[in-house]
């Protein structure tokens, strides 16, 4: 992993840091919790992933509905055709 995504995920997770610690309903909760007479301690388990994006992207057209002209496009690349293929969903293309 190269040192700017080091430093990313850094920044990110001191992001989510600050963010939940300046929630004031969080706040307001965990000091209604402490006036009870408990302290609290709050642990969150958060799993970030990075994957490169692949140059292979396709893109898909399907109808939005047989009523409508109208189209919906999305893409699908490697890793979505594999997961896809997990749960035994294919896509046509």
């Amino acid at each position: 992993m190269d040192d700017k995504l080091k430093q990313l995920m850094k920044e990110l997770g001191e992001a989510i840091n600050e963010s939940l610690s300046e929630s004031e309903p969080i706040a307001e909760v965990i000091s209604r919790i402490k006036a009870g007479g408990h302290d609290v301690f709050l642990v969150l388990e958060a799993t970030i992933g990075f994957n490169r994006r692949d140059d292979d992207e396709k893109s898909v057209r399907r109808p939005a509905s047989a009523s409508r002209k109208n189209e919906v496009e999305f893409k699908i690349n490697a890793q979505d055709q594999k997961f896809l293929k997990s749960l035994r969903i294919s896509v046509d293309r």
